[in-house]
């Protein structure tokens, strides 16, 4: 690991700049000591030194050290850390800073294999706006489909050892690919038609002389007919589901005051939350602010200060970021499973197994043999041998291909008991969760919502912060109006007041809401029910708009929710 600082070791990639400096340099000094004006040598050099210079001013060498700090920020590095040593940096962020290099060095052909595994949403937002505008190709291996939808315009699939090129993004070859093998089956479908009719003519028509050249003619037809042949496609799919979740109490998770600090860096300070039973969370923010640390002190009591309570018959399965390496390597994928078995489960080891794609001979394969996705399909076939009411899941589409990313979300959504999942990768979180835990600052923000609405309301508080302070500039120039002290105080208790009576009515009214459709949606899974009501279609109508409803009083909460937080942090 480089001992240099973060924002020296990424200069490195300058080494052509540097190149080109040390020439001009050497002929610079050249220059000085020749007495030779009118030779052909000396024009020779003052030639080299302008096309030098050119060369320099083309590659922004002057701005090098912006350019730098630009990308670095981008990646989540903050001013401070751009003077650390880069050997005090987690392996993730020592990965952000070889990826920065790459994107600083401009290469004509930039080849990326899963860049988006070590970035938070944050830092991925910004690697897309830059490669949109990147000057060369790009050569991108990805499981973030809307990363891949984003940048990429030519799709190359790689299937049981053939490739097949499609000139479009990722989204757009799904359906494209599934046209092809439509028209492929319609198409064979025809041939096969084509050989019968012609097999049942020469079959007829074989020892009738009349007919001989046409049976000929025939029988040459099929000679060279080629067959028509359908893209094989690898079905090999996980298929499983998460056992019914045991019964829990109502509060599952509640923390007060809740701070944790390694050595002399404090990652959460008093922070407080509650969690309800059947409620899926997203724990989102830039790395380093805590979201791990926080899933650590549920899941396995990590020591930290003040209180975190767990709520009645609270059973938790955890799927921790590095969980792939906590896998013993020197069991077989068979006696890994039993590592973790009661005498109920462990009948059910081969079928769970199989359900994750492991059969056969490969059950005997030992753990480190295995890829990176078959270990993380293993660690997740573990959490279902015992069932659990809160699963903790941190950043478990690592490694896993987009399909099974897919079933494992289906699977998730189907989920009876409570969710709590760290994940970066915006695609799996959207619809999945309904609140976001921000991590910002050692402190914790909640919205509501899923990760989509987050993001939307993110882009608007920044532009929202522009504005006022835009508005605070215009407002200094008039320091001489301002209010007495006291009844300045006054009017701003008096908002505060206001704010927090209109977040609290809001969560009133969607706690009403909430029920009012949770009793509906009982009625509508029984058809029973159903019959009993006077006008189905009436009921639905009403339904509809009980939804509608609450997205307004949701987003509302969330408007009043961010004034008052943001008029908290002001005070």
């Amino acid at each position: 690991t480089s001992t240099e600082t973060v924002l020296n070791e990424t200069l490195k990639a300058f080494e052509q700049v540097i190149a080109i400096e040390n020439e001009m340099e050497q002929l610079n000094t050249a220059l000085n000591t020749r007495k030779d004006y009118e030779s052909k040598a000396y024009y020779q050099i003052i030639s080299r030194l302008n096309q030098l210079t050119e060369q320099y001013n083309l590659l922004e060498g002057e701005n090098r050290e912006a350019l730098s700090e630009k990308v670095l920020l981008g990646l989540g590095f903050t001013p401070p850390e751009f003077n650390r040593p880069l050997n005090e940096f987690s392996g993730g962020w020592q990965m952000r800073v070889e990826l920065a290099k790459i994107l600083l060095k401009k290469p004509n052909l930039l080849l990326l294999d899963e860049p988006t595994n070590h970035l938070d949403i944050e830092s991925i937002q910004w690697l897309e706006e830059f490669l949109k505008s990147y000057p060369g190709a790009i050569m991108l291996v990805s499981h973030d489909r809307r990363f891949l939808d984003s940048i990429t315009n030519r799709t190359i699939e790689i299937s049981l050892g053939k490739i097949h090129d499609y000139p479009v993004p990722y989204s757009q070859y799904i359906l494209q690919r599934e046209e092809r093998r439509e028209q492929q089956l319609a198409a064979k479908d025809n041939q096969q038609k084509e050989v019968a009719e012609i097999e049942r003519f020469v079959e007829r028509f074989r020892y009738k002389a009349t007919k001989a050249k046409q049976v000929q003619s025939r029988i040459k037809r099929l000679e060279k007919m080629d067959a028509i042949e359908v893209d094989q496609t690898d079905n090999a799919t996980l298929h499983f589901q998460f056992p019914p979740a045991p019964r829990s109490g109502k509060v599952v998770l509640h923390a007060e005051n809740l701070s944790k600090a390694y050595h002399n860096k404090t990652v959460l300070k008093n922070i407080a939350f509650g969690i309800q039973k059947g409620e899926f969370i997203a724990f989102v923010g830039r790395n380093g602010e805590g979201k791990t640390t926080l899933a650590r002190i549920i899941a396995e009591n990590l020591p930290c200060t003040g209180t975190l309570k767990h709520g009645h018959q609270v059973k938790i399965g955890y799927f921790a970021q590095n969980q792939t390496e906590r896998l013993n390597p020197r069991l077989t994928v068979f006696e890994s499973m039993e590592e973790t078995a009661n005498q109920e489960s462990h009948t059910k080891i081969r079928k769970i197994l199989g359900a994750f794609l492991f059969s056969g001979d490969e059950i005997h394969k030992k753990v480190s043999v295995l890829s990176g996705g078959e270990k993380t399909r293993l660690s997740l076939a573990r959490l279902l041998m015992e069932p659990v009411n809160l699963l903790v899941l941190d950043e478990p589409t690592n490694h896993l291909d987009m399909t099974s990313k897919d079933i494992l979300k289906n699977a998730l959504l189907q989920f009876d008991g409570t969710l709590i999942v760290v994940s970066h990768d915006r695609d799996f979180l959207q619809g999945l969760t309904d609140k976001v835990f921000e991590f910002k600052n050692q402190k914790i923000y909640q919205h509501i919502g899923d990760v989509n609405q987050f993001m939307e309301k993110r882009k608007f508080q920044t532009f929202r912060e522009l504005e006022k302070e835009n508005h605070t500039k215009q407002n200094n120039k008039k320091s001489s109006k301002e209010k007495n002290p006291y009844h300045k105080k006054k009017e701003l208790e008096k908002k505060k007041r206001k704010l927090a009576k209109s977040v609290r009515q809001a969560e009133e009214k969607i706690e009403q809401l909430e029920s009012e459709i949770r009793e509906m949606d009982r009625i509508m899974k029984s058809p029973e029910k159903l019959l009993e009501l006077d006008s189905p279609q009436e009921y639905f109508k009403t339904y509809e708009k009980k939804q509608k409803e609450l997205e307004n009083n949701m987003k509302e909460w969330e408007d009043h929710q961010l004034e008052l937080e943001e008029f908290l942090s002001k005070e």
